[in-house]
C-alpha cells in the first residue's frame, strides 16, 4: 500500500500544529509524522487530541496507555516501564506523546509517528498508537527515550482533526506530516 503526503504543517514559535481538513473517508489509515520538533519551554512534552467537529473542539473521551524505554549518556541506568500517570481513562484531556524535553538545550527534540485508523467509521471506536524518540533530560543526566502509547477514541463519531501542541510553550521548531495510506 502505497502512502500519500496530504499535509505539511512546519512550526516555528506556533502554540499548535492543528490538521484540520483531509481527515475523512477518504482513507482507512492516516500516518502522522514529525520531525525535529522542539518546545520553546524547559521540560515540555507534546500530546495530541481529537476532535469530532472539525477542529473546534479537541476534547474527545479517550482511553490509552503509556511505556517507555530510557538510557542515559553515563551508561549507568536504564528503565523500561509501564507509566501509569500519563494514562489517559475515559478523559477528554490532551494525551501526553513522551517525557519531557529540555527547550533550553538547542540538540534537544523529538521524532515519531502516530498511527490512526479508520477515523471515519461510525461502527466502531477509533483506535491509534504512537512511538517516539527523544533526548530528554532529567536533573541528573540526558537520556534517549523511547515512548510508546496507544488508545481508542470512545465514540463511533467521524475522528475529522487532530491537533498536537506541547503541554507547556509553543514548537519553536519542527515539522509534521499528515499521510494517508491506502
Amino acid at each position: 500500500m502505497a502512502m500519500t503526503l496530504i499535509t505539511t504543517n512546519t512550526s516555528s514559535g506556533a502554540s499548535g500544529s492543528a490538521f484540520t481538513s483531509s481527515i475523512d473517508g477518504t482513507y482507512k489509515l492516516y500516518i502522522f509524522k514529525w520531525y525535529d520538533l522542539h518546545p520553546s519551554a524547559n521540560n515540555a512534552s507534546l500530546e495530541f487530541n481529537g476532535s469530532i467537529d472539525g477542529g473546534s473542539n479537541y476534547n474527545v473521551t479517550k482511553t490509552t496507555t503509556y511505556f517507555n524505554s530510557a538510557h542515559n549518556e553515563n551508561d549507568n541506568n536504564t528503565n523500561l516501564a509501564y507509566d501509569a500517570a500519563r494514562d489517559v481513562a475515559q478523559g477528554t484531556g490532551y494525551q501526553k506523546l513522551f517525557y519531557k524535553v529540555d527547550g533550553a538545550a538547542s540538540d534537544n527534540a523529538c521524532v515519531g509517528e502516530l498511527f490512526l485508523f479508520n477515523p471515519s467509521n461510525t461502527t466502531y471506536v477509533t483506535h491509534f498508537y504512537s512511538t517516539i524518540q527523544t533526548m530528554s533530560y532529567d536533573v541528573s543526566s540526558t537520556y534517549s527515550m523511547n515512548s510508546f502509547v496507544s488508545g481508542y477514541f470512545n465514540t463511533t463519531d467521524n475522528i475529522d482533526a487532530l491537533n498536537f501542541q506541547m503541554d507547556s510553550g509553543n514548537m519553536d521548531a519542527g515539522t509534521i506530516k499528515m499521510y494517508g495510506v491506502g
